[in-house]
């Protein structure tokens, strides 16, 4: 699969509607999210209607952006040269890469080199501070840097763990690099083709339903 990168701001009109109808690594673990009975759990299976209404021109529901949000966002600049000036790393910054099939696309904080990407979270909460930078725990991320290595063929991805206001301590910048797992890849494309499939039966479905109404509406005239 092929993924061609859209030159564009991240939250930029264009970028947005980039995004619009394909399943975004933001979201590729909540795509994922099944019940025990292997169905899709109620927030995956209202995010394959979302994907489905937009890929037929519709708008889903906005997301609300809330301060925390904000925050990271407008936190990216600084954890991105704070990356930079340590590593020693050039980071390209990117805007949107969409595939070639129109389903799936990724937003890269940025690439490094060949072989890398890097992803910048900004530890808002102290419950996130301590689950990634304390535990160790990525597993909230995993599916979206996972998505880099599978879709983008890169090597590694390095997981940026921003705490601006703990800088002056030496945990304002944790790095922790990400390595490919081939099987863990290969069950993220499983599981995220069989999502498309799901979304690709929502669209059919209201296409079918479309041309129908408009049948029906020719003859009510």
């Amino acid at each position: 699969m092929k993924f061609t990168f859209i030159d564009a701001p991240q939250g930029s009109d264009e970028w947005l509607a980039a995004r619009k109808g394909r399943i975004t690594g933001s979201k590729f673990s909540t795509a994922r999210e099944k019940l025990k009975s292997g169905t899709l759990s109620s927030k995956a299976n209202l995010y394959a209607e979302d994907i489905a209404r937009e890929r037929l021109g519709g708008k889903a529901e906005s997301v609300y952006v809330n301060k925390a949000m904000n925050f990271g966002t407008e936190q990216e600049p600084f954890a991105r040269a704070a990356y930079e000036t340590t590593t020693g790393n050039i980071v390209q910054q990117v805007g949107f890469a969409a595939s070639d099939c129109g389903m799936y696309g990724l937003s890269p904080d940025g690439l490094v080199g060949d072989d890398g990407v890097i992803e910048i979270k900004t530890m808002v909460s102290s419950d996130t501070l301590f689950t990634a930078v304390v535990e160790g725990d990525l597993s909230k991320y995993m599916d979206q840097v996972n998505g880099y290595l599978l879709f983008l063929d890169r090597k590694w991805v390095d997981v940026v763990l921003w705490t601006p206001d703990l800088g002056e301590t030496g945990l304002g910048l944790v790095i922790k690099r990400v390595h490919r797992d081939e099987k863990a890849l290969a069950e993220l494309r499983t599981d995220l083709d069989s999502f498309a499939a799901i979304v690709r039966k929502y669209e059919s479905q209201l296409r079918r339903l479309a041309a129908a109404n408009i049948e029906q509406l020719k003859q009510a005239a």
